[in-house]
């Protein structure tokens, strides 16, 4: 029971400074409706691990290094700033002139490799079909592994706050539990990395049927942008 106190401190954290409305689990439900389940599950596992190499870094105290170098911060504050604008305009444009196609449908063989093949051609056209399993993705929206780990990553990494939150305020609390507890402690707080990363990726996916309508892709955009785009402001005023 004495070990468990410190393990359900640190999940309840975690918990309370990760489950907000943000970039990174904006763009990890955009993809869990609207991609196949490995490309889903490498970026649940890049925002996973990224948050356990955080943690634990943080509880070794890199975060006292980080804090003696602020221009640093203010680098990788302006450099995720001009990602996320831009990502948030392309959103924008999406969620305001939506391509002529409603809706496409792939499979979820896609995602492992299979090549496509055209279920027709000509304007009035609107799917493709990989090995007879379909799947319904925002027009012109399917994202490949490698983009999808590399924008998570940019989205992850290029973020400041994640080293204020994480490395300084993470660390800092775990290290208050005293040698003994603080691992424990940590244990918990990446668990409840792994938890809810998980849930909104595999989760996420339940969705999938109220994102066959085309209006719901328009809303879902505009939120995102609105996100994206308050977020990169919020990093170039130095919030």
């Amino acid at each position: 029971m004495t070990a468990l106190l410190p393990l359900l401190a640190g999940l309840g954290t975690g918990l309370a400074l990760i489950v907000a409305i943000g970039v990174q689990n904006t763009y990890l439900l955009r993809l869990a409706v609207s991609s196949g389940l490995r490309v889903v599950t490498a970026a649940v596992v890049v925002c996973a691990v990224s948050d356990a190499v955080l943690i634990v870094a943080g509880v070794l105290g890199v975060g006292a290094v980080v804090e003696r170098f602020p221009v640093a911060l203010v680098v990788v504050r302006f450099v995720g700033a001009a990602f996320l604008v831009t990502y948030g305009v392309l959103a924008a444009r999406r969620a305001l002139r939506p391509s002529r196609d409603a809706m496409r449908v792939t499979v979820e063989a896609a995602d492992d490799g299979v090549p496509e093949s055209a279920a027709g051609s000509g304007p009035d056209r609107t799917a493709t079909v990989v090995a007879g399993r379909t799947r319904t993705v925002p027009p012109g929206q399917a994202v490949t592994m490698r983009t999808a780990v590399v924008t998570m990553l940019v989205f992850t990494w290029a973020n400041p706050h994640v080293y204020l939150d994480t490395l300084v305020f993470l660390g800092s609390v775990a290290n208050q539990q005293g040698p003994d507890d603080r691992w424990l402690w940590t244990v918990g707080a990446v668990a409840a990395s792994c938890l809810w990363f998980g849930a909104l990726g595999f989760g996420g996916r339940l969705l999938r049927p109220l994102f066959a309508k085309p209006l719901t892709w328009r809303v879902f955009d505009g939120l995102v942008a609105v996100v994206m785009l308050t977020f990169g402001v919020l990093l170039v005023v130095g919030a």
